[in-house]
């Protein structure tokens, strides 16, 4: 009898076990917390460089155990999956780990809240970890009522979505809608990826889910906001040039048409871009056709179609509408577009980034799939990403936002077997017809003619280079030492060369951190005796090192310079890149 109870606990025992290794299954997810991280294919520094990851990335460990150190890591090595089933490895100090239990069954109160809500179990760890960081956001499921399969393919139709992309697995090359020789029509494999809501769930980007209208809690620091975003685009130096406050004429018109500021200005910085190659939209100064469309302004590239851009040209069409809409001034011209937006698609259920591109819950059923914003099929992260940056520098990241976040039926549940969602990341490593100028701008630093400049000091080479290439594209950027050697690693310094090349034409552009007039990448005593020395004349600072050594850039070196270079080696003060 003994033996028959022991048997039956023994069976039960079991049962236990395994229905425990079915529903529960131990997930370690890794956040890169920095920029310019490389992956590497074995654990030391001393290996090839696959990729360089970028900052706020997560991806799922292959187990939590550090693999030990074979040089450049002594905390040893975090293995990582990156593209479906492949690994490698990231210096742990650059890895924030996170313990995730996947199951089918709701555990915390924040799963428990999320399947309250109606969303499925594959979707509550990413939005669970960004509660636990922002306990202020709220998740809220946008039920579509479409088969996700069936959804993708409508949304990969033929001349609906374009990419940057060289990959031929993210181009249909069935379709013979091409754009220019830089975008293609996307392939489903793309579309999968950019449509997939999981695949956003990171702090950076999970904006293009975020209910775009004005919130008056907000109010107070829009402006500041604003101006974080747009600061470095050519058409706001224009107008800060001639007297315009772009950044409250923004505000002001958003706030009169209901819809967040900080949206308009990434939509206006999407469509205008940094260059100043749409200088006649912005300016109002453009007098071909005798002057007809002198004072009108079309901050939002609206009526540029293809088919009118191709026989008009992108300024009379752009012009045109607005001289139609009687944009005869900067703010009718701001608010215009944004009162247009606001009633053309927030109004009609298209009420986040997301739903602008991906049309899947629509107000009017006719509208499925259609009446799409954008056909850039990246412009709903890319403007994300913009949005977190200003919410972040503005310290305003832990407001009560609320997202809307799509859900489909018969989503795959198992996402992670990929490294952010359900579907592989297309590779955006492209050759590119863009302004060189708009290259450097979109990627974070200033430019002027033969010089680079915006670069914090402390910054490795490896990120420089890995965040132009990003737009550049791989093969399209060189790094060269003060000496002309080329340099993969270390750190990037005054006097050091970045070489960029497009379709068309390459530049050298030299490097000015300022502070950093011994082009070592640092800020530290060696500068401050170098700037001392030049004071007094017993030294020679030229060329880019005097305007490293120029840090209030008021044109001289002199007293002013030395105390800013001191107070940022004490750290009571930080030099402006």
């Amino acid at each position: 009898m003994k033996n028959r109870h022991l048997i039956f606990m023994l069976f039960f025992i079991f049962l236990f076990i395994f229905k425990m290794n079915i529903y529960y299954a131990d997930i370690y997810k890794g956040k890169i917390n920095d920029s310019g991280v490389n992956l590497r294919k074995g654990p030391g520094t001393n290996y090839e460089r696959i990729k360089t990851l970028a900052e706020d990335s997560e991806y799922t460990l292959v187990n939590n155990e550090l693999v030990k150190d074979e040089g450049g890591c002594e905390e040893g090595w975090y293995q990582i999956n990156y593209e479906g089933n492949s690994s490698g490895y990231v210096c742990s100090k650059y890895v924030d780990v996170t313990h995730v239990v996947v199951n089918e069954e709701a555990t915390s109160s924040c799963e428990k809240e999320l399947e309250s809500l109606g969303f499925p179990s594959s979707y509550w760890s990413g939005l669970c970890s960004l509660k636990i960081n922002h306990p202020n956001w709220n998740f809220a499921p946008t039920f579509t009522g479409l088969d996700w399969s069936s959804a993708v393919i409508s949304e990969s139709a033929c001349g609906k979505s374009y990419i940057a992309s060289s990959d031929k697995s993210n181009i249909d090359t069935t379709c013979k809608n091409a754009y220019t020789s830089v975008w293609y029509p996307a392939s489903s494999k793309a579309v999968a990826y950019y449509m997939d809501p999981r695949n956003w769930f990171s702090e950076n980007t999970i904006f293009q889910f975020e209910y775009l209208r004005y919130s008056d809690s907000l109010q107070d620091k829009y402006v500041t906001a604003i101006n974080e975003v747009i600061k470095n685009a050519n058409f706001y130096t224009y107008h800060q040039s001639i007297g315009n406050d772009l950044g409250s004429l923004i505000n002001t018109a958003s706030k009169d048409a209901n819809i967040s500021p900080i949206f308009i200005s990434g939509r206006i910085l999407q469509e205008l871009g940094n260059s100043n190659s749409l200088y006649n939209l912005y300016s109002g100064v453009y007098d071909g056709d005798d002057g007809k469309y002198l004072g009108y302004y079309n901050f939002y590239n609206f009526g540029v179609t293809d088919s009118c851009a191709t026989s008009k040209g992108t300024t009379v069409c752009g012009l045109e509408y607005a001289y139609n809409k009687k944009w005869n001034s900067v703010y009718n011209a701001l608010y215009g577009g944004a009162s247009g937006i606001a009633s053309s698609y927030i109004a009609v259920g298209q009420y986040s980034g997301y739903l602008q591109k991906f049309n899947v819950a629509p107000s009017e059923s006719s509208r499925l799939y259609g009446h799409q914003y954008m056909t850039n099929i990246a412009a709903p992260s890319s403007e994300s990403k913009t949005t977190y940056k200003s919410y972040k520098n503005m310290n305003i990241l832990d407001s009560n936002f609320i997202f809307y976040i799509p859900v489909y039926n018969n989503m795959d549940k198992n996402e992670y077997e990929q490294n952010n969602g359900a579907v592989e990341a297309p590779d955006e490593n492209i050759e590119t017809t863009i302004d060189i100028s708009t290259i450097i701008v979109s990627s974070g630093y200033k430019y002027a003619t033969n010089e680079i400049s915006g670069i914090e000091p402390n910054t490795d080479v490896a990120t420089v280079k890995s965040t132009i290439a990003s737009i550049a594209g791989a093969n399209n950027v060189t790094i060269k030492d003060s000496k002309d050697n080329i340099v993969n690693d270390g750190l990037i310094g005054t006097g050091f060369k970045v070489i960029v090349s497009n379709s068309t034409k390459s530049e050298t552009l030299t490097v000015v951190i300022n502070g950093d007039t011994s082009g070592d990448g640092k800020i530290n005593a060696l500068d401050l005796l170098q700037i001392q020395k030049s004071i007094l004349g017993t030294y020679s600072l030229n060329n880019v090192y005097y305007l490293a050594g120029d840090t209030s850039n008021d044109g001289k070196i002199n007293a002013l310079d030395l105390l800013q270079v001191q107070k940022n080696i004490l750290g009571t003060y930080k030099i402006e890149q």
